[in-house]
């Protein structure tokens, strides 16, 4: 695998460092202009206006114009061409975005705030509203508070206008998929200019009995009374009707085989259809207020609320108890388990920011930024256990390999509904930061945060927590678009829930070191190199030994240390319009205080992506795009579970995998139509199996076709 990736490496090098200059002629200069290289800019890594060519540290920006074309469904699918991410780590979900930047889960942020604070409380963010995703690999904690030690991803709403354009398409592909989208925005008047951004879609999935339909609306409205004022409100109503496509089949069946019944199907569905669901519907409102004073200091407002509803009922095979040996004597029928959750979210954040830029000698330029933001956040869930048959008197047993065994949950026999009201939480924040930039040349970052964060639970006292964090990092240009970096990180990441002693968790916290280089010999191409190491302490962890005697014996325990290390590569070259080259390379490696590598993490995992336009076909236009992902095997260790024998012994691998996705598009004037291939083999593979006696099924070939109109 090392000698492919780099080979592969130095290939794309070469490739890159080739001349623009065909790409000038015969330009469309109708044709949307994309541009994504050295000079971009982005707030993602410092909360200003900032060059990646000038931010120590490797942060990725995938254009709305990119993952689309890539053949996106999911936030999570924009994911698979970066480096560093592990991309739908337990495969195809219709609940949530599950991804793995450095070994750990990342946060979820929009447009600067975080608007996800647990899991199955909210629907999946839908990538069509959104111009760009920015994901920062490494601590982020003094900008954005609250923050996972191997990165956040940020999600850019698509905002209001004053140059009217807009596109509208119909969708269909497999599984019965139909989509209608369209994004409109322009002037009302000279001073207010709007959008509307929109999906409806009806479709089935990989998984029998399984839907994801969604209806999304996204208003806005923008206001510039002069030119150094916006005002910006973004609206959102979304509703997705669907289900978990996560099925938790046995190991026994999927990845071992079962010498009585054989291989499960990829599209098994162990519930009940019209039961099993995951419905949910968010609104969101968020304000953003940007005021311009002179060209030296600006002024950032912003603030949003969230109000998010989710019904949530599964039945899975019960595994857990017997990973070894999950079935009945007929090595067919399995006891089931389950859950009926009603899950409600409410947040409200803001975060508030003045810039000043000055200079403090002829060759010394300050851009220094000091802001403060609060979040508050609550939720609650109403949940109804169903508790796992037993084959002694066959309730709630069914044959897995008959979908058509009756013998399921029914309505009827749940047992009473149990309120919980999950801890509420509120976050206040202080932050400070100077970049310096000496000669034109060499860029210093330095940051300092201050957080107070104070958590209300039923039943006990107040938890207060304070923390402080720093980042200092340092680039240079030496030459030929040559710029070595370093830089030193620090997180924060406040915890809800109780340990198995029903002691209140405490706040994980972690620092990174990491040095690279960044190579941009033109405005085209960047090519980054880095190295890091991470030490975390408090991560949570399956509990390896749990006592049945304890309050919540099966909850989680919070681990001494984590240290994480590993390199990445990362390599763009894109001529707008032309051609498109990325690839990458990822090398990670975690271990937990004893010693143990951290559960279910791909160490290697590499992609390179390859696109191409064809200009002057008699007035067409031909555009071919090619990928290749490839990730590596991973490991899951034996765990022990209360009341019940002890999980395969060993070691559980899930195989690497390698899929190729493919893309055609044909354009006259306005109209386009093309064809996405995603697996286009139809590999079948597991995205995870896991020791305590599960399997997450890969995704399946999906091709869809779209017609486009762009004005």
């Amino acid at each position: 695998m090392n000698h492919i990736s780099w080979t592969a490496c130095g290939l794309a090098l070469a490739a890159i460092n080739a001349s623009p200059a065909w790409a000038e002629d015969d330009k469309d200069d109708t044709d949307p202009i994309v541009v994504t290289g050295a000079l971009e800019k982005t707030s993602a890594g410092t909360k200003t206006d900032t060059p990646l060519i000038e931010t120590p540290q490797p942060i990725t920006i995938i254009d709305a114009e990119t993952y689309i074309s890539q053949g996106a469904i999911s936030v999570a699918d924009t994911f698979r061409y970066v480096s560093g991410v592990q991309a739908n780590t337990y495969g195809t979900d219709g609940r949530v975005d599950s991804n793995r930047i450095r070994g750990t889960s990342p946060l979820q942020f929009r447009d600067g705030m975080r608007d996800v604070y647990d899991s199955y409380a909210s629907i999946r963010a839908d990538p069509y509203n959104f111009s760009r995703i920015e994901v920062v690999r490494g601590p982020a904690s003094v900008l954005f508070g609250q923050s996972s030690i191997g990165g956040i991803f940020n999600l850019v709403s698509k905002m209001p206008e004053f140059e009217r354009h807009g596109d509208a398409a119909i969708v269909y592909g497999s599984f019965d998929r139909k989509e209608v989208m369209a994004d409109l925005t322009g002037p009302l008047t000279d001073t207010i200019a709007a959008r509307i951004v929109g999906r409806v879609r009806d479709s089935g999935t990989q998984v029998d009995h399984v839907s994801d339909d969604r209806v999304m609306v996204a208003p806005s409205i923008k206001w510039r009374p002069g030119p150094s004022t916006d005002v910006t409100l973004l609206g959102l109503y979304q509703e997705d009707d669907g289900g978990s496509q996560s099925t938790f089949l046995p190991l026994i069946g999927t990845l071992f085989e079962n010498p009585v019944a054989g291989q499960l199907p990829n599209d098994t569905f162990p519930g009940t259809p019209g039961f099993d669901r995951y419905d949910g519907r968010l609104l969101q409102g968020t304000g953003i207020v940007e005021q311009r004073l002179g060209d030296t200091v600006k002024l950032s407002l912003k603030a949003r609320y969230i109000d998010s509803h989710v019904d949530y009922f599964s039945q899975y095979p019960n595994s857990y108890s017997n990973p070894r040996n999950p079935y009945g004597a007929d090595g067919r029928s399995i006891r089931l388990s389950g859950n009926q959750t009603f899950a409600r979210m409410k947040i409200f954040s803001t975060d508030n920011n003045v810039q000043w830029r000055f200079n403090t000698g002829a060759q010394v330029e300050h851009l220094l930024l000091a802001g403060v933001d609060y979040s508050w956040n609550k939720i609650d869930r109403s949940s109804t256990p169903l508790a796992a048959g037993t084959f002694a008197n066959g309730v709630n047993v069914i044959d897995l390999y008959d979908p058509t065994d009756p013998r399921r949950y029914d309505m009827p026999t749940l047992a009473a509904t149990t309120t919980v009201t999950q801890p509420q939480q509120s976050q206040l924040g202080f932050y400070a930061q100077d970049q310096i930039r000496f000669w034109d040349r060499v860029s210093v970052v330095v940051g300092l945060r201050h957080d107070d964060v104070t958590t209300k639970a039923l039943g006990r006292a107040d938890t207060k927590d304070k923390a402080t964090t720093f980042r200092a990092g340092i680039i240079g240009e030496l030459g030929w678009g040559i710029s070595p970096f370093f830089s030193y990180t620090e997180s924060f990441l406040p915890i809800t829930g109780n340990d198995p002693q029903g002691n209140p968790y405490v706040p994980q916290f972690g620092r990174q070191l990491e040095g690279g280089v960044k190579w941009a010999p033109d405005q085209y191409t960047l090519v980054n190199a880095t190295a890091f190491h991470i030490k975390d302490r408090n991560r949570l962890i399956t509990n390896p030994n749990p006592n049945p005697t304890d309050p919540f014996p099966t909850a989680s325990i919070q681990a001494g240390e984590v240290i994480s290390k590993g390199y990445e590569l990362e390599a763009s070259r894109v001529l707008p319009e032309d051609f498109e080259l990325r690839l990458n390379y990822s090398f990670t490696k975690a271990r937990n205080a004893n010693g143990t590598p951290v559960d279910n993490l791909a160490k290697n995992m590499a992609s390179a992506w390859l696109g191409k336009t064809i200009r002057d076909l008699s007035g067409w236009q031909l555009r071919l795009g090619g990928g290749v992902r490839y990730v590596g095997e991973s490991k899951s260790y034996g765990l022990a579970w209360v009341g019940s024998t002890q999980a395969p012994d060993g070691t559980i691998i899930t195989p690497d995998v390698t899929l190729f996705d493919a893309l055609v598009e044909v354009r006259r004037d306005a109209w386009s139509f093309a064809i996405n291939a995603n697996n286009l083999t139809n590999k079948k593979f597991y995205a995870a199996c896991l020791a305590r006696g599960d399997c997450f099924i890969g995704a399946e070939r999906n091709i869809f076709g779209t017609l486009r109109y762009r004005f």
